[in-house]
C-alpha cells in the first residue's frame, strides 16, 4: 500500500467505463486527484474520461463512514477499557507467578543445603553460594513485583469510563489526530468499502459519489464541484500586441519580439513558440500564413531600409522591437530583413500632414500619459509617421479610432 495522502488509491472506480482510477499529485504542495485512464476525443485531441481533486472525495467518503462506524466505535471503546484493565491483571499475576517459583527455588536450595554432611567443606560451600544466588533472585523478584503494583493504574472511575466512551463515540478526532497517518485511515476504510464509484458531470459542475459497503449496501452522495479561483490571464497589452503581430510573424519571431520588450507570461515566464501558439489558440486569434503569391517589395537589411528611408539605424531597429514595422528572420538572431512596401515609405515623410500631432499634444488631446500612447501605437489605435527633415523632425501621431471617455459615450 502506497504512503500518499489519496485516501481512496485502488477503491475508486469511474461511472464512466469502470475503469479503476489512478491517483496522481499536482502543484507545489502535491495535491491528490483521480483520473481515469480512458481516452475520449475532444477537439481532435485525447482528454481524460474523468479528472477529479482528490480533497472533497475523500472528506465526504472518509464522514461517511464514520458516521456509519460510530455505533461500532463505542462499542469497540469499552471493549478496549476492558481489555486494558485485563491486560495489567494478567501482567502481574504472571510476575506473582514469577515470585512463587522464585521462593520454591530459594526454598529448595535451603533444604539442600542444611541436608548435606558439614565436614564435606567443599559440597557445602558450592550449596551455600546457590542458595544465596537464589536468594539474591527472589528478592529482585519481589522488588520488580512490587514496581509493577505500584505502576499498576488504578481501575477505571466512571468519569474516566464515560471520556472514553465519548472518545469512541466521537471517532472524527481520532480520525483527525496528529497520529493517524494515512496508511491507518486507508486500512481503516478498505476494511469497510468494497468500491467507490465516482460519476462526474462537468457541465452541471456535480459529482456524483456512490460508496459500496462490503455486504452490499449502498450510499449514494452529491458533491458540487468547488467554484475554480479567477484564472491568471495575461496582460491585455500583451494579447492586442500578439493579435497584430500575428497577421506579419510566425510565434518564434513573436516570442523573439515579446522577450526583446522584456514581456512576461501570466506565471511570469519569458516567451516561447509554443507559448504564443498557446495564447493565440486560447484567445482565438489566426495564425501567421504565409502568402502564396511573393509579397511587392524588395528585401532589404536593416542599414539599406535606413537609407533608402533615409533614417537611423537605430529607428529601424526601435520599430521592429516595438512591432510597429514587420520585418523577416529565417532564425532568432539571423540579419533582419525589411520588406520596403509602400506603406513603409509612407510612415516616413519630409513634413507632418494635417491632423497629426506630437507626443505631447496626443497626450493632451486624450487625456492620458505618454507609456498609454506608446501602447496603442502598437495596438495600431494610433498611426506613426516619422518626420525626417526640418527642426521639427520626429514621430507625430495621429488618432485614427476615436477613444470614448466616461463624459463622452458613444452612442
Amino acid at each position: 500500500m502506497r504512503e500518499g495522502s489519496a485516501l481512496l488509491q485502488g477503491l475508486a472506480v469511474c461511472g464512466h467505463c469502470g475503469r479503476k482510477l489512478r491517483t496522481h499529485y499536482t502543484g507545489r504542495t502535491a495535491s491528490p486527484g483521480y483520473h481515469c485512464a480512458g481516452e475520449n476525443i475532444a477537439n481532435g485531441r485525447g482528454v481524460y474520461c474523468m479528472n477529479i481533486g482528490a480533497t472533497h472525495v475523500d472528506e465526504v467518503a472518509a464522514r461517511a463512514t464514520l458516521t456509519a462506524l460510530e455505533p461500532i466505535g463505542v462499542k469497540a471503546a469499552i471493549a478496549a477499557a476492558e481489555r486494558l484493565e485485563a491486560d495489567y491483571d494478567g501482567a502481574l499475576s504472571q510476575w506473582r507467578l514469577a515470585v512463587e517459583r522464585t521462593n520454591y527455588e530459594a526454598q529448595r536450595a535451603e533444604r539442600r543445603y542444611r541436608a548435606v554432611d558439614a565436614e564435606n567443606r567443599l559440597v557445602a560451600r558450592g550449596l551455600e553460594e546457590e542458595w544465596e544466588k537464589c536468594l539474591r533472585e527472589l528478592d529482585i523478584a519481589k522488588a520488580e513485583l512490587q514496581r509493577r503494583e505500584v505502576l499498576r493504574p488504578r481501575t477505571l472511575s466512571s468519569s474516566e469510563r464515560e471520556r472514553l466512551l465519548a472518545l469512541g463515540s466521537d471517532l472524527h478526532k481520532v480520525w483527525q489526530a496528529p497520529t493517524t497517518l494515512a496508511r491507518d485511515k486507508k486500512e481503516l476504510l478498505r476494511t469497510v468499502l468494497e468500491e467507490v464509484i465516482i460519476t462526474v458531470d462537468k457541465h452541471q459542475r456535480r459529482a456524483q459519489i456512490a460508496l459500496r459497503w462490503r455486504g452490499g449496501a449502498l450510499t449514494e452522495i452529491t458533491l458540487d464541484s468547488p467554484r475554480r479561483q479567477a484564472a491568471v490571464r495575461t496582460d491585455e497589452d500583451t494579447i492586442a500586441l500578439v493579435r497584430r503581430l500575428a497577421e506579419h510573424y510566425p510565434d518564434a519571431t513573436i516570442a523573439g519580439i515579446l522577450n526583446r520588450q522584456e514581456r512576461k507570461t501570466a506565471y511570469g515566464h519569458r516567451f516561447t513558440a509554443n507559448l504564443v501558439g498557446n495564447l493565440r489558440r486560447h484567445w482565438d486569434i489566426a495564425c501567421f500564413e504565409r502568402p502564396s503569391d511573393p509579397p511587392d517589395g524588395d528585401l532589404l537589411s536593416v542599414a539599406q531600409t535606413a537609407a533608402v528611408l533615409g533614417t537611423a539605424e537605430s529607428t529601424i531597429h526601435r520599430w521592429l522591437n516595438e512591432g510597429i514595422i514587420a520585418g523577416e528572420q529565417l532564425t532568432p538572431g539571423a540579419p533582419w530583413r525589411i520588406r520596403l512596401t509602400d506603406d513603409l515609405r509612407a510612415r516616413v515623410a519630409e513634413d507632418a500632414p494635417d491632423g497629426y500631432l506630437t507626443v505631447y499634444q496626443t497626450m493632451r488631446l486624450l487625456g492620458v500619459s505618454r507609456q498609454t500612447v506608446w501602447q496603442r501605437v502598437k495596438r495600431g489605435e494610433i498611426h506613426a509617421i516619422h518626420v525626417k527633415c526640418g527642426r521639427k523632425k520626429g514621430l507625430r501621431l495621429k488618432v485614427i479610432r476615436s477613444q470614448p471617455t466616461l463624459f463622452n459615450p458613444t452612442a
